[in-house]
């Protein structure tokens, strides 16, 4: 057994002292088709596990890439396209990478490509990205060679310099190995610095401003424990809302190389301190984040500064209804949507497969006054504005509308995939694509206002999730909102905390609209963490499901369509 055991990832971020040589790192490297993350793929993925200057393992795969492999790439790296034809796909080598490395620290030559590529294939497969710590060898030997000792800060040029015992040759284990020693070489150097620690080492890269070093004492103060910090400035002013598992580990990380968004530097510069808010489980977290950016709307966060600000697709409230798009929800609208374009597209693609009145006068009953339009002449139209369709006659395209909505029917949905269908068989490919993909948008926006109305119909809601020690987070629902939360450590009875949250939990009064009064943004937090992780319900005020009718028994056809990738997401 080794002297020195292996460090958790948050014992060496909340350590100050855990020298160089107790911390364990993740030398990787990644062979692509290209440098695009958005066009290429990984084609094979080499990294090499060390702590101490001992190898304690290594990972190693060739990766089909779903697409060709140019012949340029071919030359460079020798991965040709035979070779990887049998090889195991993205989706299922990043989770087992992702374990390989858990806990430890990243390192990579030139490591915004390889980290930048296993970032975006997380992000297209919806895993969480760890956001481990990370080591750039180009950075650190810039830092720490001159040009006098280097013509260039390749890696081939650095491992002959250094004299790395592999060399690297574009393939990956084998340029994973030689960043091993090189990375080795240049924690010698630093070490005569008297760099000792990892945080010396990050906050000895280029990157860290003298402001971000001089500030790194902030986080001293905050616990090892999930939350919420709030940067504050001059004035008292919140800067910037964040959340965090560990919130003394999260915060540091603002004063050292990992930190490389520049409006977040800037940042860093005025906050004066850092308050937090110390909560139950990351659930709470995330909740009371949003409820923070809403309160304060700190200028340096990007998102859901304004969480009531969401699009909503009404019929309106006259003898001939129609569709619009209103900003407050009322019973029966179709929604949350982001953006008023989004919901828009959900009203075209309803108003195909209706004879729902486009026009937006107000018409009456009794005497209607008008002439027929061409959507009339093209049978998309009753025309009740001159007469020829009466109030009676026009209800079932209506009913139609709330039916597709409300869950209750899919009528409308198979009318929009027989056109599909026909569009197809008619050879009208371009239309047919714009065509499915505008079912496909209506699908998810169906079944995620579904999803979320169900949930908020709850009057109050008791969830119980494993928090991976042998105890539980807690949590009390009210109507899509989060009322209470807690936890029961392993070893204590959960029941009784149970009932001692629901006697203390907010009381909540639904409001208007499918949501009762919760913001998409909470509904959306509350319902992933219900029905993720191993979520167990422990009770429920009545039963929580969703219409028969509901689209989400449209997931298979969503699945096949979208080009055959599963490109579902429910609550996103």
């Amino acid at each position: 057994m080794s002297a020195h055991p292996q460090l958790s990832f948050d014992e060496i971020l909340t350590s100050e002292e855990v020298p160089l040589h107790e911390v364990t790192f993740v030398v990787v490297d990644l062979e692509t088709t290209g440098g695009d993350r958005a066009q290429d793929a990984v084609t094979e993925i080499g990294a090499v596990k060390v702590r101490g200057g001992e190898v304690l393992g290594e990972f190693a795969t060739l990766v089909n890439p779903d697409r060709g492999i140019p012949p340029s790439v071919v030359t460079i790296t020798g991965i040709t396209e035979a070779m990887v034809v049998d090889a195991p796909r993205v989706d299922a080598v990043l989770p087992a990478f992702l374990e390989f490395c858990r806990g430890c620290v990243l390192v990579a030559h030139n490591a915004p490509f390889d980290i930048g590529f296993l970032r975006a294939a997380c992000e297209r497969l919806g895993l969480r990205w760890p956001r481990p710590q990370v080591v750039d060898t180009v950075r650190l030997a810039r830092r720490v060679l001159t040009r006098d000792e280097t013509p260039n800060y390749k890696l081939g040029t650095l491992a002959r310099v250094l004299h790395a015992r592999t060399e690297p040759v574009h393939r990956a284990l084998d340029d994973a190995r030689a960043t091993v020693d090189v990375l080795h070489a240049l924690l010698e150097r630093v070490g005569s610095l008297g760099l000792r620690t990892l945080d010396d080492l990050l906050s000895h890269l280029p990157d860290v401003t003298p402001q971000q070093r001089g500030k790194r004492g902030l986080a001293d103060a905050l616990p090892n424990a999930p939350g919420v910090y709030l940067f504050r400035g001059p004035r008292d002013e919140v800067l910037y809302v964040g959340t965090a598992t560990d919130l003394r580990r999260r915060v540091r990380q603002y004063f050292t190389a990992g930190e490389r968004r520049s409006r977040i530097k800037e940042m860093v510069a005025i906050a004066e301190r850092v308050d937090h808010v110390e909560c139950a489980h990351p659930l709470e977290a995330a909740v009371r984040e949003l409820r923070l950016l809403a309160a304060h709307q700190p200028r340096y966060n990007r998102r859901s500064k304004q969480p009531q600000r969401a699009w909503w697709v009404v019929l309106t409230d006259e003898p001939f209804p129609r569709l619009s798009i209103v900003r407050t929800p009322r019973p029966g609208a179709l929604g949350p949507f982001s953006s008023r374009g989004a919901a828009a597209d959900a009203v075209e693609a309803l108003q195909a497969a209706t004879a729902v009145r486009r026009c937006t006068e107000r018409i009456s009953a009794r005497a209607p006054r008008g002439r027929p339009c061409a959507l009339h002449e093209l049978g998309r139209c009753g025309a009740p504005c001159a007469g020829l369709q009466s109030a009676e006659e026009y209800e079932p395209e209506v009913i139609a509308v709330r039916e597709v909505i409300g869950g209750r029917s899919a009528v409308l949905l198979e009318r929009l995939r027989a056109e599909l269908d026909r569009l197809s068989d008619a050879q009208r490919f371009e239309d047919a694509a714009a065509h499915r993909d505008r079912l496909a948008r209506l699908v998810r926006a169906l079944d995620r206002g579904q999803r979320l109305a169900a949930l908020a119909a709850v009057e109050e809601l008791v969830a119980a999730r494993p928090d991976g020690r042998g105890g539980w987070h807690l949590a009390v629902v009210r109507h899509g909102r989060l009322a209470a939360a807690g936890t029961a450590r392993r070893g204590v009875p959960p029941m009784p905390v149970v009932e001692a949250l629901r006697a203390s939990a907010e009381t909540v009064v639904p409001g208007p609209g499918p949501l009762r009064g919760a913001t998409a943004d909470e509904a959306r937090v509350v319902y992933r963490w219900l029905t993720t992780g191993g979520t167990r319900l422990v009770r429920c005020s009545t039963p929580w499901g969703e219409p028969a009718g509901a689209a989400g028994s449209w997931h298979a056809w969503l699945d096949k369509a979208v080009n055959g990738r599963t490109a579902y997401a429910a609550v996103d």
